[in-house]
């Protein structure tokens, strides 16, 4: 299993809006790099979904339950998608500023590469920035 941060912008489509619809197609991702980690994402893996803009912040967990398949709104075998599936809001969000502030995130792509929508997280990452959110599941 592999782990995963999911940027959203949420006035375009929130955790809440995730929950609300169970699951959803993900879409949207033209950078190469984040196409890249959608391409290798299984079903099963887990992702953080992370609020951008003002809010800056991890809100929620999602499950991927789809293999990466072609967007069908391009005629483009790159752009790909996959089907996410909401689990749990964490039970507090955190921030990015939190997250700078932790010297336990160095090398952390969402830290390095900030524009990056599609952002693998290691295991130890994972379990840590879920231990600062208070999701023990």
């Amino acid at each position: 299993m592999a782990y995963w941060l999911l940027k959203t912008e949420p006035e375009e489509y929130s955790y809440c809006d995730l929950e609300r619809d169970g699951s959803t197609v993900w879409n949207g991702v033209s950078n190469a790099l984040a196409l890249k980690h959608l391409r290798t994402m299984e079903i099963g893996d887990l992702a953080l979904i992370y609020h951008t803009g003002k809010e800056r912040r991890v809100i929620g967990v999602a499950k991927v339950v789809s293999q990466p398949y072609p967007d069908p709104k391009f005629d483009d075998a790159k752009r790909v998608v996959v089907q996410v599936q909401a689990l749990r809001r964490v039970p507090q969000p955190l921030t990015l500023t939190q997250i700078k502030q932790d010297g336990n995130f160095e090398g952390f792509d969402l830290l390095r590469l900030s524009r990056l929508s599609v952002v693998p997280v290691s295991e130890s990452h994972w379990q840590h920035l879920l231990q600062l959110t208070g999701d023990m599941n």
